[in-house]
């Protein structure tokens, strides 16, 4: 049987590689994304006092430090029975939808965009963050990169880094805005709208326009019809900061809506020998192995996922989006992974929205944004909607504050079985007898896993036992003198 090895798979966070191995005919016999990286910060976090959480788990990588932040945060306040006083929620959530928008930004220009900007099967040369600049002129890329400088210099001024903030606090946050702060948050949010609106027309002029990438949009190479899983409001509308888990099925009907403290009661994790990331899956349904379909319990928690598990956004302008979402790829649910980048803008739009309507609102420069616990803690949880799923944190104490127990389920976590099935599907569909494995090919099945913005820094956490390890001891004139491997093929 022949092995072809993806290795490493690109513009991802993190390192992986994707093994495809051909039988005899040439055809796919399997296909298996594997992550030989352990971070383990679940372990090594016990001992430590909880309120170092928000801090320290901000540090597992720099991609979306503040959704770590701030689901730490949460389950400091649940841990310490304390409820933050109105202007502290708000000031969190505007906060938090400031940073949506700048790591949307980030996804859709510079991982996602250099597929259909520049075109799956181009050179790899040019397929990147320069080809696109090169392709659609300095204007836009001046665009893109004020939307990122606006976002981490609001980010530097609420939370107090631009990227590892350190502001969060059990009951609140450690300080408020004022009003000349305010006045610039609420502007920069303007010109944030006005820049969604501008990559959503983008994407409708560059990828929707295209009959050929619409076709792979819209066809069977890049499908899997799973349950969905995002987080809404009393309403069912998208919420990223706060509200229940609810989860509908393939079918579009609802499975289960809980809130994020009875998580354990809804979902199950397990391991496999070859990757590090668990995998969580639908308690109540079981795992029935990589299948998707209403029997089994693999569920996806993307930004797609959350347009199907809600029944719409809060704002107007994201509202208007979802809805021609949906009447453009025939209704809901949608199924095709590749529409995760579509669905990413429609987010970035109510982002945007979400972030000017919080500024404008009279309680968010108010001085009460604390209360000090004073209750004994026990055990929190914290959950908020990363931009790549749904996070939850999961705390137990002694009656000091000295962690015990740690459980972290990241966005990909989630999305690993998912992930799992789409890069299998893609080789499958994309290479066989007469369809040989060129370097576009290969790119079309790293595409599978490119939607999901994977973070695998954050998400490893099972060791089966096995380090893959690679030592090459060389002189010193640069010629390799001995290799030595461990637990590698």
């Amino acid at each position: 049987m022949k092995r072809i090895s993806i290795d490493p798979i690109t513009r991802l966070e993190g390192h992986g590689k994707i093994d495809i191995f051909l039988d005899d005919e040439g055809n796919v016999a399997n296909c298996y994304l594997q992550i030989p990286e352990l971070r383990g910060f679940e372990q090594f976090c016990v001992g430590r006092q909880a309120e170092d959480m928000p801090n320290l788990t901000s540090r597992i990588c720099g991609v979306c430090p503040e959704a770590h932040h701030i689901a730490g945060t949460k389950a400091l306040d649940d841990l310490f029975h304390v409820d933050p006083p109105p202007t502290a929620k708000k000031l969190r959530e505007m906060f938090y939808s400031i940073f949506f928008a700048t790591d949307h930004t980030t996804h859709f220009y510079a991982l996602a965009g250099p597929d259909f900007v520049i075109g799956p099967t181009a050179p790899p040369s040019e397929r990147n963050i320069l080809g696109i600049i090169k392709k659609v002129g300095m204007e836009i890329a001046g665009k893109v990169l004020k939307m990122r400088r606006d976002g981490h210099h609001l980010i530097e001024m609420i939370g107090g880094r631009k990227v590892h903030p350190n502001w969060g606090l059990p009951g609140g946050v450690s300080r408020g805005i004022d009003e000349e702060q305010r006045k610039e948050i609420e502007r920069l949010g303007r010109d944030a709208i006005e820049f969604a609106k501008f990559s959503l027309k983008l994407f409708e002029d560059i990828v929707l326009g295209n009959s050929d990438y619409l076709k792979i949009i819209t066809g069977d190479v890049y499908v899997h019809r799973t349950y969905n899983m995002g987080t809404v409001d009393a309403n069912n509308r998208v919420n990223f900061y706060d509200g229940q888990i609810r989860i509908t099925g393939p079918d579009g009907k609802e499975h289960a809506k809980y809130n994020p403290a009875d998580y354990r009661e809804y979902i199950a994790e397990r391991v496999e020998p070859w990757s590090y990331l668990k995998f969580p899956y639908l308690k109540k349904v079981g795992w029935k192995g990589f299948v998707d379909g209403v029997e089994s319990g693999v569920y996806k928690a993307t930004p797609l996922s959350r347009l199907n598990a809600a029944d719409g956004m809060t704002t107007p302008l994201a509202q208007a989006e979802y809805e021609k979402f949906y009447e453009t790829l025939g209704g809901k649910p949608v199924h095709h992974t590749l529409a995760t980048h579509w669905a990413r803008l429609v987010e970035l739009l109510y982002a945007a929205e979400r972030w000017v309507e919080l500024a404008a609102d009279p309680e968010i420069t108010g001085k009460e944004y604390r209360v000090l616990p004073t209750e004994t803690p026990t055990e929190g949880i914290g959950s908020v909607e990363a931009p790549r799923g749904t996070l939850t944190h999961h705390y137990k104490t002694d009656e000091r504050g000295i962690l015990t127990d740690v459980n972290l389920i990241v966005g990909t976590t989630n999305n690993n079985a998912p992930i799992s099935m789409s890069v299998k599907r893609a080789a499958q569909s994309l290479i066989g007898k007469g369809k040989p494995p060129t370097e576009g090919l290969l790119n079309m099945v790293e595409m599978a896993f490119r939607a999901y913005d994977p973070c695998f820094g954050c998400a490893t956490h099972s060791l089966p036992g096995q380090m893959p390890l690679v030592v090459t001891i060389r002189d010193p004139q640069g010629q390799v003198r001995q290799r030595l491997t461990q637990y590698m093929s």
